[in-house]
């Protein structure tokens, strides 16, 4: 304690555990006892002092005034701490010490590490509108103006935090951890932004456990039992290290090996854990801020037990430094069993705990919130009457401030220390700003904090997502590897796959499911596949679109196969048309109407052609000439059969007497009815035509990996009417054919038209199924073969049993061998 002008409150916890006495309830509890003496705390409450009379020391800060402080102990709990802030503003003397205890007027209080004793402090001190200004509460809780008025903090809040482990996750592909929390506010409040900001990323929990308030081993073998079955090898933890301290006794015990830790400010920079605990090597986590007090080491090295020999608090940190009691007499000595010693030992540098000046970090934001304190009350004493912030532009009384008159002037502070603008915002938060802290094992064996990167919160939108800047290579990992740890609930999923999301597992657990063709993924970890665009179909490996495949019937094997039967069967019919006309005086081609035979065999040679029309791409004109071409020719065809049925079906009936039909079928007749069913067909065509013409076509829908060129018939109807006409044609012609199929005759002509309208009708029958179910080029294939059929059909049965009477049986060309039988 220190007297002053204007006092501030420091409120340390000295001690991290509180034993709590037994009780019977048949008499008063005796007072919790604060166990455990924390060195590093005790150096944070020396910088208060420090940096408190630096100030008294400087004629440009706080002119003709001085601070004052009073430092009580927290004992790491919210009842001790509620207990030390009531002291300090009745001005009891709880620490029973020279150096912590005293009373006199209160603006401030500095304080406190934990952020559950600081929810306690602030609403404690809200009442008297006191300013509280932590150094280490980091808990997002504290932000709400509404609930804490009066609190400022110069450490980061855990908002930031999170955002900067969520991106450190990220940044390694760490998509499947476990989180370990003590069970303060503090613990739960870092693990909903942890949750907030991982949130709709592919980032899952594992596990997430608390560590006990009250340690309880089965509780935290529980944990550890979690731990060692779990996949997750990535363990985040939000605790402070005197929590942390017993659980990692018992980690130990368990022979857990491979977990990359991932450490909250409040441990990263625990010397105490780092000494004790050789396997934390290669944790990462990030640590706030540090800067430089000027000669806080050498500040450090004046405490001894000699320059305060009644205070217990020296006499603790010499007992924890070198295991002996300096002053066994003093009462408040928790260890007066160690063997005694001088107090004149020298501080060593090995003493980190304590004497660790190198990069003070929370040392550091004490002195920032003492210097806060100083320049805002600075700026309430230079205030000059009549341009002040209150009431009719007055300035505070300072003999008697109110601390809401010194809150105003500290909302609106802005100074620099060690090259940093220091201001708060309006929730009392400092500009967020981390270190990426990393152990590593030093040549002497012992665990180093290296910095290998940073985190700077105060970037702008435009800069989202560059916040945190790692130097990867200087990283050293667990086990001394320099290979990032890999921890993931499955393997990712190459290109060409997809993620299928277990049921009821977190979406970090996945199978990896092979594309649907026709559709791709070029991405590691596609959650979908893509379907490719309309002409594209996807590769054998589904990593990208290529173009689809074009089908038509074109001159490969089975092209070359049809043309060559189509010209073979236009050969034919030269063939025969040749023989029908060297021999066309012949008796067998005079009694069968050469004219309507010539007619026939140039209207099949037609048909042959017209089957060259479908073969190779379909175009506009193509695909019109093909469906007339075919549709005329086959119409010319039958139109002369059914001629030439007229012809033998009248002929034999008009040799009865009274009979003169024969008059009318002369070859004038005859061609006029040949041109009349043919005039009929080109009318049906030249309307299709006209309405709705066939066109080319790409089918894409029919067969997905390839697009068929084809010929739509544009109109259904006009294309069955062709194909009816024709059909009706036909059945006329077998009609009349079959009813002459019994004349008399050696060559009965009738006979053969029967059997070729009988194959005519067989083949165009069979080919409507076949064309309707014929995928691609098979459909053009099978009206081919359709064509090519028929032709035959027909060439063969009307022509080649003359043909071989003609050439192989020329004794029975003669007359009277036609009608011989006839006549008898």
């Amino acid at each position: 304690m220190a007297d002053g002008d204007l006092t501030l409150g420091g409120i340390f916890p000295l001690h991290y555990k509180v034993e709590m006495p037994e009780t019977d309830y048949s008499k008063q509890p005796l007072t919790a006892q604060c166990k455990g003496f924390d060195p590093r705390a005790f150096r944070w409450a020396l910088t208060l002092r420090l940096a408190v009379e630096e100030i008294n020391q400087r004629e440009d800060l706080l002119p003709n005034h001085t601070l004052g402080y009073k430092i009580f102990d927290s004992c790491f709990t919210p009842v001790t701490a509620q207990r030390a802030v009531l002291a300090a503003l009745n001005g009891q003397d709880v620490a029973h010490s020279s150096m912590c205890s005293g009373a006199g007027p209160l603006l401030a209080v500095i304080g406190e590490s934990g952020s559950s004793q600081t929810i306690v402090l602030s609403r404690t001190l809200q009442p008297f509108e006191i300013p509280l200004i932590s150094y280490f509460s980091t808990c997002s809780c504290l932000s709400d103006r509404r609930q804490f008025p009066t609190f400022f903090r110069v450490v980061p809040n855990d908002d930031y935090q999170v955002k900067a482990i969520a991106q450190l996750l990220r940044k390694f592909g760490w998509t499947w951890i476990g989180v370990v929390t003590e069970d303060h506010a503090y613990g739960r409040f870092a693990l909903q932004g942890l949750k907030r900001e991982i949130e709709n990323t592919d980032i899952c929990l594992a596990y997430h456990e608390m560590i006990p308030k009250d340690f309880k081993r089965e509780r935290v073998l529980e944990i550890l039992k979690v731990m060692k079955r779990s996949t997750a090898r990535v363990v985040v933890v939000f605790s402070v290290e005197g929590e942390f301290y017993p659980f990692l006794k018992e980690f130990m015990t368990q022979n857990i090996t491979g977990i990359q830790w991932i450490a909250s400010e409040a441990w990263i920079t625990a010397s105490m854990l780092a000494e004790s605990f050789s396997f934390l090597t290669g944790t990462i986590g990030f640590a706030i801020r540090q800067g430089q007090i000027p000669g806080l080491g050498d500040y450090l090295m004046t405490v001894d037990p000699w320059k305060y020999p009644s205070s217990p608090i020296v006499n603790e940190l010499w007992e924890s430094l070198y295991s002996c009691s300096p002053s066994p007499s003093v009462p408040s000595s928790r260890n007066s069993h160690l063997p005694p010693c001088t107090g004149q030992e020298k501080l060593q540098l090995q003493h980190s705990a304590y004497f660790d000046t190198s990069s003070p970090r929370v040392a550091y934001n004490v002195y920032k919130a003492v210097y806060a304190t100083a320049h805002a009350l600075h700026n309430l004493i230079v205030c000059k009457p009549g341009s002040g912030p209150f009431d009719h532009l007055s300035c505070a009384n300072i003999s008697n401030v109110y601390p809401w008159q010194f809150q105003h002037y500290l909302q609106d502070v802005s100074f620099s220390i060690s090259g940093e603008n220091m201001n708060f915002d309006e929730n009392g938060d400092s500009i967020p700003s981390y270190d990426l802290i990393n152990w590593q094992t030093g040549p002497d064996g012992e665990i180093q904090f290296v910095k290998v990167g940073f985190y700077d919160g105060s970037k702008g939108a435009k800069d989202a997502g560059k916040e945190l800047v790692i130097q990867e290579d200087s990283i050293m990992w667990p086990g001394n590897q320099n290979k990032v740890l890999v921890s993931v609930c499955s393997e990712s999923c190459v290109p060409g796959f997809r993620k299928a999301v277990h049921q009821g597992q977190p979406i970090c657990c996945f199978d990896c499911i092979p594309c649907d063709t026709g559709k791709v993924s070029n991405e590691t970890d596609s959650v979908d596949c893509t379907p490719c665009p309309e002409d594209y179909w996807s590769n054998a490996a589904g990593t990208r679109c290529i173009p689809k495949a074009v089908e038509f019937l074109t001159h490969d094997a089975m092209g070359v196969a049809l043309t060559l039967i189509a010209v073979v069967g236009a050969c034919l019919t030269v063939a025969v048309l040749v023989v029908f006309h060297y021999y066309r005086n012949t008796p067998i081609i005079r009694t069968n109407n050469s004219e309507l035979s010539f007619f026939i065999l140039f209207a099949l040679a037609l048909c042959f052609l017209c089957a060259l029309v479908f073969i190779g791409e379909p175009t506009s004109w193509s695909c019109m000439l093909r469906h007339t071409a075919f549709s005329i020719t086959f119409s010319l065809c039958i139109s002369c059969i059914l001629g030439k049925t007229l012809v033998v079906l009248v002929a034999f009936t008009a040799t009865r007497p009274g009979y003169k039909v024969m008059k009318w079928l002369g070859p004038k007749q005859q061609r006029v009815i040949i041109f009349s069913c043919t005039m009929v067909q080109v009318m049906i065509g030249a309307a299709w035509l006209i309405t709705s013409p066939p066109f080319p076509s790409r089918n894409t829908q029919y067969q997905r990996s390839k697009i068929i060129l084809e010929c739509r018939v544009g109109s259904d109807v006009a294309f069955w009417c062709v194909l009816g006409y024709i059909g009706l044609q036909a059945s006329v012609c077998f009609i009349l054919a079959f009813l002459a199929r019994k004349l008399p005759g050696n060559f009965n002509e009738a006979k053969y038209i029967t059997f070729s309208m009988l194959i005519f009708c067989a083949v165009w029958l069979a080919f409507v199924p076949a064309y309707v179910s014929s995928p691609g080029k098979f459909t053009t294939a099978v009206e081919i073969f359709a064509i090519l059929a028929s032709s035959f059909g027909l060439l063969l049965c009307l022509f080649a049993p003359k043909c071989y009477i003609i050439l192989l049986k020329p004794e029975r060309n003669t007359k009277q061998h036609l009608i011989g039988k006839w006549m008898q």
